[in-house]
């Protein structure tokens, strides 16, 4: 069996917490003395260099009160209405929370498309990145306000998965009301045993999942399941912990029970695979010899290298890498369109301000969003 993953290491982390945990649904407002404890587990991890990335639901049950919606399930108009206002809410909370321990709050709301689309899962991510570096914690949420289909319960615990995948995160926390997956929904079956690691997910695993909770809560095992193979087919390792009690984050640190479901072992090389073999290249960068080195040792493409600009292509799209003798050297997402790309290839980055009258990534193909055909 391979080793548990343990909170400490991972050096990016992402933490999915939904609305059972964060309204009480008696006062119908945030859990302030919860949140302020969430807070500062998350300042103690950042203290200790891991980036974290919260994923927060409950802004519609933060808004039901206040609109006097009826109980039960709502319209869809209903629920987009309930969103708009809870939204605000939902920030103000984490925003005061956050603030109370020296952290920048930065809300982003998000819909699983924004993860999956190419031009836009580069914007997400460029966004996520700077915030970071910036030193603000994301917090982040569905933008059900513009959804177009009904709002899909469970939503934020694959969204979560997404980010984690996209930010190429070490881990995902998910807190829950269960401190861990069970072989049988333990509220009906004292008799079930707790399961505290997976190593790949199977049929009996997916099997032991039960039906959605009732209440504030709109996800259940089941959708935890379904983020597990979405976040470990990344390459991050998953946790489900129990995060009713104060300083949760601080309790699985210390090696409190949970499940950890093991990343695949090849997950990380997965997206890289299908950058690989998989998409037709929409145009070609032909680079000089020093961003071929360059690049060889794992580094981005930067617009200097680049001598020439071929093809009609889009920001997002699938670029093949070639050097000035038209040697296939790589393949790559780029950051730029065609037309962009023309106007700052072999420049420096610096310039690209001044070149197209907004600053753009500094990389015309970072290294995350690259694969070396000699090599890889």
């Amino acid at each position: 069996m391979s080793a548990t993953p343990q909170l400490g290491q991972a050096s990016r982390l992402v933490v999915k917490i939904g609305s059972a945990l964060i309204v009480d649904p008696d006062a119908a407002a945030p859990r302030a003395a919860w949140l302020d404890s969430v807070a500062a587990d998350i300042a103690a991890l950042r203290a200790r260099g891991i980036e974290v990335i919260v994923v927060s639901s409950g802004a519609i049950a933060l808004a039901r009160h206040a609109l006097r919606l009826p109980p039960g399930r709502l319209r869809l108009e209903e629920k987009q209405a309930a969103a708009a206002v809870g939204q605000i809410r939902l920030a103000q909370a984490w925003s005061a929370a956050l603030s109370a321990h020296g952290l920048t709050a930065a809300q982003l709301l998000l819909t699983p498309d924004d993860t999956e689309d190419r031009r836009r899962y580069l914007n997400a991510r460029a966004t996520l990145t700077t915030l970071a570096g910036l030193g603000c914690l994301p917090v982040i949420n569905e933008n059900d306000t513009v959804a177009t289909a009904e709002i899909r319960f469970g939503d934020n615990d694959r969204l979560a998965a997404r980010v984690a995948g996209m930010m190429q995160a070490d881990q995902l926390v998910l807190l829950s009301d269960v401190d861990g997956l069970y072989t049988a929904d333990p509220a009906k079956h004292p008799d079930a045993a707790h399961v505290p690691l997976v190593a790949q997910l199977t049929e009996a695993i997916e099997a032991m999942a039960g039906a959605p909770p009732t209440g504030y809560a709109s996800g259940g095992m089941r959708t935890k399941l379904l983020a597990a193979r979405i976040a470990t087919g990344a390459g991050c390792a998953m946790a489900i912990a129990l995060g009713t009690r104060p300083h949760p984050l601080a309790a699985l640190l210390a090696g409190g029970r949970c499940t950890w479901f093991l990343a695949a072992p090849d997950g990380r090389s997965a997206r890289k695979r299908w950058i690989a073999g998989s998409l037709q290249p929409a145009g070609t960068l032909r680079v000089d010899r020093g961003a071929a080195g360059a690049m060889a040792n794992g580094r981005s493409l930067l617009p200097a290298g680049v001598r020439a600009v071929e093809g009609d292509f889009a920001r997002g799209d699938l670029v093949e890498i070639i050097s000035e003798d038209g040697t296939a050297l790589a393949r790559g997402l780029c950051a730029y369109g065609s037309a962009d790309s023309r106007r700052i290839a072999g420049h420096r980055s610096e310039t690209i301000e001044a070149l197209l009258g907004w600053r753009g990534r500094d990389e015309m193909v970072h290294r995350d969003d690259l694969v070396l055909l000699q090599s890889e």
